[in-house]
């Protein structure tokens, strides 16, 4: 049981563990991000092609999607700072290494280890967050931590042109090391150290199963992309990912003690954030990868300009962080996200009526009307998912 000064000081420090997050997030997000445009320039450093330097994309997601999963099991063994801040430390070690990278394999397996670090460091703020903060705060609080995910794909593509135009792409990497230290002593003066109140034997069969799953169905999709991929391969790489997830389901809802608990889906504003919200992140996080090669390949504008062209959402999405408090209060949480939803959908619509002829003033206002709704829409799902949990 905590102390009384224990207690008095999560409380004082509860205010200032968005923040934190929200910048280990905002780091672990736009260092996703400006890989993208930076591609052309890596490979011509390997000597290869860049469709061989996405491998180490790839790579990173794929260590996502398996270490995710366990990532609570760790903070609750070994206490939430503990595992934050290795979490940093490892990030940062792996940057350094994929800036040093001087081979399509060395930046490879730097960008796996960059993996272990980002698996543990999200997952485990967001955590850290909930079990700080009350109801009351809550929507102020995942607000905060979500706006990296709203800006970081849209700053991304400009700050990578920027730095690969002006200096190297190295720098993409090295321009970690100084917000990894800042964030490291932030975690060790105001992050509690927290381990689970009940800590679970390691479900070690459900996290094969649904690892397993998470892979094949991610490398499958990412295979099916490829212009020379093989779809009959692709699809059966899919499927054999739906079967192994079947599989998984079905251990979770038999044991004890799964790794994922999904009795949480019997939480209807949980189960509605995880699939609806699921679907809507899905067409939402698009846009900011397909809009620059939509302003490159089909209106002939150069990286660095079609990066500039996306802080218009940029803008949107910071202007509406500061009202998507009022606004929820003023006309209720669910008129909101249904009629926000609705606006996302459209904003989204209008990007396929866009052409090279297209009036600048109307394509500024497709831009501000995406980024506005994207973050209001990405505040309010987070928040449901959060809004009948309680720890332990």
């Amino acid at each position: 049981m905590p102390t009384i000064s224990a207690v008095r000081s999560v409380g004082r420090n509860s205010m200032v563990l968005p923040f934190i997050v929200a910048a280990t997030y905002f780091m672990e997000s736009l260092d996703t991000t400006v890989i993208a445009t930076a591609l052309p320039q890596m490979a011509r450093s390997f000597h290869v092609g860049p469709n061989e330097v996405s491998l180490g994309m790839t790579a990173y997601m794929l260590t996502l999607a398996v270490l995710i999963p366990i990532s609570g099991w760790i903070a609750d063994q070994h206490g939430t700072r503990t595992v934050f801040g290795s979490a940093v430390v490892i990030f940062t070690i792996a940057s350094v290494l994929c800036g040093s990278a001087d081979s399509v394999l060395a930046f490879t397996a730097a960008r796996v280890l960059q993996g272990v670090g980002g698996a543990m460091m999200v997952p485990v703020g967001r955590m850290i967050v909930a079990r700080n903060t009350d109801q009351e705060h809550m929507l102020r609080a995942i607000s905060t931590i979500t706006w990296p995910a709203i800006v970081a794909p849209v700053v991304g593509p400009t700050v990578g042109g920027l730095i690969t135009t002006y200096a190297s792409w190295h720098w993409v990497f090295f321009l970690n090391v100084p917000f990894s230290i800042a964030a490291f002593a932030a975690i060790a003066i105001f992050v509690p150290n927290q381990p689970g109140r009940n800590v679970r034997k390691l479900d070690s069969r459900g996290f094969l199963l649904s690892s397993a799953s998470l892979v094949l169905l991610l490398y499958g999709m990412e295979l099916a992309s490829r212009p020379d991929a093989s779809l009959e391969l692709a699809g059966a790489i899919i499927g054999a990912g739906i079967v192994v997830g079947l599989l998984a389901i079905f251990h979770l809802r038999k044991t004890s003690q799964p790794i994922l608990d999904l009795v949480l889906f019997r939480v209807q504003t949980y189960k509605t954030s995880v699939w609806w919200g699921g679907f809507a992140r899905a067409g939402i996080e698009a846009v900011p990868y397909l809009s620059p090669l939509l302003f490159q390949i089909g209106f002939g504008l150069s990286a660095f300009h079609s990066g500039l062209l996306l802080l218009v959402t940029a803008t949107g999405n910071l202007g509406m962080k500061t009202l998507t408090t009022p606004i929820v209060r003023r006309f209720g949480f669910r008129k909101v996200a249904i009629a926000n939803g609705t606006a996302v959908a459209l904003s989204i619509l209008a990007f396929a009526c866009l052409a090279p002829s297209t009036p600048w003033p109307v394509l500024f206002i497709v831009l501000l009307a995406y980024g506005l709704s994207r973050s209001l829409q990405l505040s309010t799902m987070t928040t449901l998912s959060y809004a009948d949990i309680s720890d332990g």
